[in-house]
């Protein structure tokens, strides 16, 4: 069993035992406690190595995990505190639930601690800034999970929600935001499987949105989505919020305009990301 297969924890229950956890390990004066990583490798648990991280774009003092750094480099997640006990960042991206498959909507607070590995630590550049910003807790989300693996994951802003705290601007359309695949899956066609998931999840709506700016390896995926679902041409825009029609882009046509172009970055390393 891994921690999103055992309870459906919620703030309240994780944040209980870290705390517990932290006052204990501040307190105690017993022997070294160590965490066994690989065969080879262990890491000492104390206070200079365990940090307090938070979770989500607020600052709720419950929304946050404890985690184990790395001795190798201090900005590396190694392992984190959860049910009580620590776990590999691996084994907190697996499932022994054999109906965990494919896009799975976000529900449990362990997915969400999933959705924050898989956009801030895993396929992290060596000492460099995560890619992704913080998403807010409330942010409605799929994993896509294969063979008892999260692999990556979609967000959507939904029609009817806020852009912001602050303006009172709601969404026009629904708009697929984030997309993240780990960077040993892709070129599998699961940026592909996203997409048609989202057209699928919203078939009762007659427009889309994707965020905007389009990357150039997501563009890629609309243009081979798009060859193939000519249902959908007239249906999916680039939009910047709230997604009125003056910020809206049909992407069909502006590949047929070859609007999206690489970045120096994506031009060198010529990947696709999807």
């Amino acid at each position: 069993m891994f921690p999103v297969d055992l309870l459906t924890l919620n703030d309240v229950v994780m944040s209980s035992p870290s705390q517990s956890y932290m006052e204990h390990t501040q307190s105690t004066s017993s022997g070294t406690l160590w965490f066994h990583l690989s065969q080879t490798l262990k890491i000492k648990i104390d206070e200079d190595n365990i940090r307090r991280v938070p979770l989500f774009d607020d600052e709720e003092p419950d929304s946050s995990v404890l985690t184990l750094q790395h001795p190798e480099d201090p900005e590396r997640v190694a392992a984190l505190f959860l049910c009580g006990k620590w776990w590999s960042v691996e084994s907190v991206l697996q499932t022994s639930c054999d109906a965990r498959s494919g896009l799975v909507l976000v529900q449990s607070m362990v997915e969400r601690v999933i959705m924050f590995l898989l956009s801030r630590v895993v396929d992290r550049p060596h000492q460099q800034q995560a890619l992704f910003s913080l998403h807010p807790r409330t942010e409605t989300s799929k994993l896509l999970w294969r063979d008892g693996q999260a692999v990556g994951f979609y967000t959507i802003k939904l029609k009817g929600s806020l852009c912001d705290g602050w303006s009172g601007r709601c969404f026009l359309l629904p708009v697929l935001d984030t997309v993240m695949v780990r960077r040993g899956y892709r070129r599998r066609g699961f940026g592909l499987e996203i997409l048609q998931d989202f057209c699928t999840w919203f078939s009762s709506e007659q427009f889309l949105g994707l965020s905007s700016p389009l990357s150039y390896s997501m563009a890629a995926v609309c243009r081979k989505f798009l060859q193939h679902h000519v249902e959908h041409r007239e249906r999916l825009y680039e939009v910047q919020a709230p997604g009125d029609w003056n910020q809206r882009r049909n992407i069909w046509l502006n590949l047929q305009l070859r609007s999206y172009e690489p970045s120096s970055e994506e031009t060198q390393e010529r990947e696709h990301v999807y």
